[in-house]
């Protein structure tokens, strides 16, 4: 496994295997791996003759009061998780490589930035499309994989993806969950023992939600005011929100089908948690560490 860290070596890598021929599998993270990050690496192996893992804390999709100090890092652990899982090339830039004196250029998709977690963390959806399309160009992938637990980001992509033309098929894959539930997600370790039980709560109000929608609820507000009423029992949550949109276009909606997203984001303490599901897509079960 080769491990890069300039931007010229990983362009000129991703040049010469193109061409050779070879198609290149992308999976751009902010490190600190789980199974959600491992699910897309053994996804992209068998998408891609080349694999490559991605990993930058990405300072422009924070914002000034956000966690960007203490997200977590590993990154000897994420290269042996990325070994295990096959990776040919970790790309590990640097913020002066990545944003050089004088950088001003940035890309926008305007409408799906604005609900949810756009509304909450303004210019946050900004700093994610400038960074993946940047990464597009350096890495050059026909492929890249993202997970189904950022929604909102997954859809902001393809939107930018095909707005731009550019030639990458975009992936997405499943959240990927612990045993009792909790999705996946790289802020879990900021979470204490107390904090992590309280956390369940949103996916028990996931499942709450689905199981009135199967049993044939499908007014909105019904489902919200159910949803909100388990949440704010536990006095250790603040929600957010706790949306029901279209899952193509995220509008609101009042009347809930098997293409309705049902988004929340809740704060635990200091640390904020996003969690969603398609009301009628099959929950994803839980798997270990590749």
């Amino acid at each position: 496994m080769n491990i890069i860290t300039t931007i010229e070596e990983m362009q000129q890598a991703a040049v010469s295997l193109k061409r050779e021929g070879k198609t290149i599998a992308l999976v751009p993270t902010m490190g600190f791996l789980h199974e959600g990050h491992a699910s897309l690496l053994r996804e992209g192996r068998r998408q891609g003759d080349i694999l490559v893992l991605s990993i930058f804390v990405n300072p422009i999709q924070f914002g000034q009061n956000e966690d960007l100090g203490r997200y977590p890092r590993d990154m000897e652990r994420d290269c042996r998780v990325a070994a295990e899982c096959g990776a040919d090339i970790v790309f590990t830039p640097d913020a002066a490589g990545m944003y050089p004196a004088g950088f001003q250029t940035s890309v926008a998709v305007a409408d799906l930035s604005l609900p949810l977690c756009g509304a909450s963390r303004p210019g946050h959806f900004d700093g994610v499309a400038t960074v993946v399309t940047k990464l597009f160009n350096i890495c050059q992938p026909d492929v890249a994989l993202f997970g189904a637990k950022d929604y909102q980001q997954l859809a902001v992509i393809r939107r930018m993806t095909r707005d731009l033309n550019l030639p990458v098929r975009i992936v997405g894959m499943p959240i990927v969950r612990e045993q009792d539930g909790l999705a996946m997600s790289s802020r879990n370790s900021y979470l204490s023992l107390e904090q992590r039980r309280s956390a369940l709560r949103l996916s028990r109000a996931i499942r709450l939600v689905r199981e009135l929608y199967g049993a044939g609820t499908r007014d909105v507000a019904s489902l919200r005011r159910a949803a909100l009423e388990l949440i704010e029992a536990e006095p250790a949550l603040t929600v957010d929100y706790l949306d029901f949109r279209d899952g193509a276009t995220l509008e609101l909606r009042d009347t809930a089908d098997d293409a309705t997203l049902m988004a929340l984001a809740v704060k635990v303490g200091n640390t904020r948690l996003i969690d969603n599901t398609v009301l009628g897509e099959e929950l994803q079960p839980c798997r270990e560490l590749c």
